[in-house]
């Protein structure tokens, strides 16, 4: 294959287009490692025209390590494989969920800014998405680069320098961050299973070595801060990570396959009428290999 890279952020290396790919092909060692090493350096990559099934995916996602299995409120739709998330407005039935469904109602949770899996002890590395099925308006999922917004962040206007970070822990909980938007969802046995766990403020990525904000909406407060002076901390600093400046906004054409470093950057997904258009996305995702605290 003649693989081209297009970066898709202007004056920026965050976020780039693969094209002259085809998945459901064999990939050769070389090519693989053109694609990891454009990964590592955009943090996210586009890869189109993807017409890709589960087991091809699955392939593809596993030759940059271990996966992940999904949580069960992710199985449906006729997914069969447990390495696969199913992220949809469409039921069993492929007709069209109402707005206020059970899942509808979890998903949306994804329209806070958050780094997969930041919940688990040991956090996801990368996750892979394929646009099966995307709406014509809206639902676009934007990424905001958490590398460079460490490297120029000035400090807080309370004080706090990026010397004042180092060492600190957060909580992070993905019980919180579903009542941000959606409310007391999970069950007291869901509850029992999704203990809040600890994550580094100050994250240092495993394969280039650059230093990141790891926060998102999983993260609940710092540890041995006042809760107060610890919310309006991470508040500043998510709102600063999620500048326009460092922000990609990717809009999805079909069989789009997107995947993301949860090491190096911060993403969410936008809304779309949903009670009127379609949208079907299947995840995989590389599990992390180490905690961070």
């Amino acid at each position: 294959m003649n693989l081209v890279i297009n970066p898709l952020k202007p004056g920026s290396e965050f976020a780039a287009e693969v094209v002259n790919l085809d998945l459901g092909k064999s990939l050769n060692d070389a090519d693989f490692a053109t694609i990891r090493d454009a990964f590592y350096k955009y943090a996210v990559l586009v890869l189109r025209d993807q017409n890709i099934n589960d087991d091809q995916q699955i392939a593809f996602s596993e030759r940059f390590g271990a996966l992940e299995t999904s949580l069960g409120f992710d199985q449906y739709g006729g997914v069969t494989r447990p390495e696969i998330s199913r992220i949809s407005n469409v039921g069993d039935d492929n007709k069209i969920r109402p707005h206020d469904h059970e899942k509808s109602r979890y998903h949306r949770g994804n329209n806070l800014w958050h780094s997969d899996s930041s919940f688990k002890p040991i956090p996801a590395n990368i996750s892979l998405l394929s646009g099966r099925e995307v709406p014509p308006i809206g639902g676009e999922t934007q990424f905001a680069d958490a590398r460079a917004a460490y490297d120029e962040w000035p400090g807080s206007v309370s004080g706090i320098t990026k010397d004042d970070l180092e060492g600190l822990v957060c909580e992070h909980s993905i019980v919180f961050s579903r009542q941000l938007i959606v409310g007391d969802i999970f069950t007291d046995k869901e509850k029992r299973k999704l203990q809040p766990v600890r994550q580094a403020l100050i994250r240092k990525h495993s394969e280039t070595g650059r230093k990141v904000l790891y926060l998102g909406s999983h993260c609940h407060f710092v540890e041995g801060w006042e809760y107060p002076k610890s919310r309006a901390l991470i508040t500043e600093l998510t709102s600063w990570i999620t500048r326009p400046e460092f922000v990609y906004s990717h809009k999805w054409k079909p069989l789009d396959l997107v995947m993301w470093d949860n090491q190096a950057v911060l993403h969410r997904g936008n809304p779309w009428p949903d009670e009127d258009y379609r949208r079907v996305m299947h995840r995989t995702t590389v599990a992390g290999q180490a905690r961070t605290v």
